[in-house]
């Protein structure tokens, strides 16, 4: 695919990133595979046909993108058998869900987008139009919870309440039917990716950071949604990145790219997304305080980093590299065991080891692919 010509105020993005020697101490490739190894002898349950199955089922779901865009992107198959075996048991009506009748249709539509996007990368990576068409299935299950009426459109994430018209909901549908339209070219989902799009822009999620917040919340005496001004997560502004991305790559728009350049510089900047002291992605809103990180939120910066290297590909000269390896030499440097496995921040210390960790970190090499 054609890279476009570097935009203003890409280029000087190096100039920003001084703590960690931003060349590769490892080859990039080698450090994936052994950080997928070791996310499956760690975590990964043949009878499951799952990692951790007591943690999130979404975060299996990104796992497993991470494990695709692997395979994708080097040619390798060393993991196909296995993920042939994930697709088979997730696919299955969920337990605590069976009403969405199976192939990945959960109780939220977060979840549903997760694997959803997974199954692009599966038709990707072998061709068969099983998983473009369970995709498909997943797209208008969350098509579904689109309405016009609150907050003047969007779609739900939370399918059993019907409540909360939020970021990643909608992020991730916008990069799932755009990515529809670029395997497809049906033009219903170019249709709906750019009306999603679109509301999104005029939702006021985007905040004066140029930093996407968590979603909206609507004001009951008058019925107006405006910003909640929830945290700037890295993988909101990851997703949304990625989206417009699929958006560019299906309509040849520059325009999309441009504000997801736009994006990623605001990313960059932010004291609370990347500390000058360190240059490492951190999301300082669960990194920064006792509590520490759960889960979900140990998975976030990995789903930034592999959206971030969508971009990174499309444009000349790969301005956004040094900052993923950064990045990723801080990780191997000061977050990594003897085993391979990765701890929550990228600017160390290693505090122990999680699924959630474990697939951020993989995702981040692979980005460098």
């Amino acid at each position: 695919m054609r890279s476009i010509q570097i935009l203003a105020g890409i280029a000087g993005l190096a100039s920003m990133l001084s703590p960690i020697q931003a060349s590769t101490v490892i080859d990039a490739s080698t450090a994936a595979k052994a950080a997928i190894d070791a996310m499956n002898n760690a975590f990964y349950s043949p009878f499951e046909g799952r990692w951790s199955p007591d943690v999130a089922w979404w975060i299996s779901g990104t796992a497993l993108q991470a494990v695709l865009d692997y395979m994708h992107v080097t040619g390798s198959r060393d993991y196909l058998s296995q993920a042939h075996e994930i697709i088979e048991k997730q696919k299955a009506p969920l337990p605590w869900w069976p009403q969405g009748g199976g192939n990945f249709r959960a109780d939220s539509t977060d979840d549903t987008g997760w694997w959803a996007l997974a199954m692009l990368r599966m038709f990707d990576l072998t061709g068969d139009k099983q998983y473009l068409t369970i995709a498909m299935q997943d797209e208008q299950y969350i098509w579904n919870y689109w309405t016009d009426t609150e907050c003047g459109g969007g779609i739900y994430v939370d399918i059993k309440a019907m409540t909360y018209k939020n970021a990643i909901a909608n992020a991730l549908y916008i990069k799932l039917a755009a990515g529809l339209h670029l395997r497809t070219g049906d033009a219903r989902y170019l249709t709906r990716a750019l009306k999603a799009h679109q509301w999104f822009v005029e939702s006021g999620m985007i905040n004066a950071e140029e930093l996407v917040n968590d979603g909206l919340t609507q004001d009951k005496a008058n019925g107006v949604c405006f910003n909640n001004e929830g945290p700037t997560w890295s993988y909101l502004q990851g997703v949304v990145i990625g989206g417009l991305v699929e958006l560019f790559r299906t309509t040849r728009n520059e325009t999309y790219i441009r504000s997801a350049a736009t994006l990623a510089n605001a990313v960059i900047s932010s004291p609370h997304l990347t500390p000058p002291s360190t240059g490492v992605l951190t999301d300082f809103a669960c990194e920064g305080t006792a509590a520490g990180c759960n889960y979900d939120q140990q998975s976030f910066k990995g789903i930034f980093a592999r959206n971030l290297g969508e971009l990174d590909m499309l444009i000349v000269g790969r301005p956004y590299r040094t900052y993923l390896e950064q990045n990723a030499n801080s990780a191997y440097q000061k977050a990594r065991n003897a085993d391979d496995t990765y701890g929550t921040s990228w600017s160390g210390p290693f505090d122990g080891s999680s699924l959630a960790k474990q697939q951020s970190a993989a995702s981040l090499w692979v980005a460098l692919l």
